[in-house]
C-alpha cells in the first residue's frame, strides 16, 4: 500500500514541476465535462477549484498519525506499525500504517497519508474519487462513492475473494486508507469506525 503510494507521490511531484495547477484544474473540469450531467459537473468543477486554490502546508509529525492506530482492530492484532515522512522536489507528505492479522486467514492493512505538503490538484490526484460520484455493481462485488462521518469515502468490495477497500478524505488534506482480505465489508467498516477520524480532522 505505501510503496504505490509514494509512486503516486512522486509522480504528482513531476507533474507539479511541469505544470501550473490552472492548467490541472482545468483538465481536470474538461474531463469530468466529458462523463457528467451539467449540475454534476458544477459541483465536481467547484471542489476541484476548493481544493485546487488550497495551499501547502507542513504535515504533521506522522509519530501524530501513528498514535491514531491501535493495537487491535475488528478482533485482530496489530503485527506491525511503521511511519515516515518522504519529500521530493520541496513537496512533503507524513505516513503512518499498521499491518492488522487474525486467527485465520485474515489481514487488514490500514494507512494514514497527511497530503499537506502537496495540497490542491495533487491531493485530487490521489484521492480522484473524492471529486467524482461512482456506483457501479459487477458480478462479483461493486465499487461505489459515499460519505462516512460526513466525509467523503469510497468502498470497493469483491465478493468473492472476500476482500476490500474504504477510502476516506479527511479534512481535504488526509486520506486514510483501510484494506483487507477474507474480510465481510461490515469488519472493514468495523476497522475503520475505530479510528477517530474527528481527532485527525483537528490535528494541525
Amino acid at each position: 500500500m505505501k510503496t504505490s503510494f509514494i509512486a503516486a507521490f512522486l509522480s504528482c511531484a513531476l507533474l507539479l514541476t511541469g505544470c501550473g495547477s490552472k492548467q490541472e484544474e482545468k483538465e481536470a473540469e474538461e474531463k469530468a465535462a466529458a462523463d457528467s450531467p451539467a449540475d454534476a459537473l458544477q459541483a465536481i468543477a467547484d471542489k476541484a477549484k476548493e481544493m485546487g486554490d488550497r495551499k501547502a502546508v507542513d504535515p504533521v509529525d506522522f509519530r501524530k498519525l501513528k498514535d491514531l492506530l491501535p493495537e487491535t482492530l475488528a478482533g485482530m492484532s496489530r503485527t506491525e506499525a511503521t511511519g515516515e515522512k518522504t519529500g521530493a522536489m520541496g513537496f512533503t507528505v507524513s505516513t503512518a500504517e499498521a499491518k492488522y492479522k487474525g486467527s485465520a486467514d485474515e489481514s487488514l492493512d490500514v494507512e494514514i497519508v497527511d497530503t499537506g505538503g502537496i495540497a490542491g490538484v495533487s491531493t485530487m490526484a490521489l484521492a480522484a474519487w473524492s471529486i467524482a460520484e461512482i456506483d457501479k455493481e459487477t458480478t462479483t462485488g461493486y465499487e461505489k462513492t459515499t460519505t462516512i462521518e460526513g466525509y467523503k469515502a469510497f468502498e470497493k468490495y469483491n465478493n468473492e475473494s472476500k476482500s476490500g477497500e474504504i477510502n476516506v478524505l479527511v479534512a481535504d488534506r488526509y486520506v486514510v486508507n483501510v484494506e483487507g482480505n477474507n474480510l465481510s465489508v461490515d469488519q472493514l467498516k468495523e476497522a475503520l469506525k475505530a479510528i477517530d477520524l474527528s481527532k485527525l480532522n483537528d490535528m494541525k
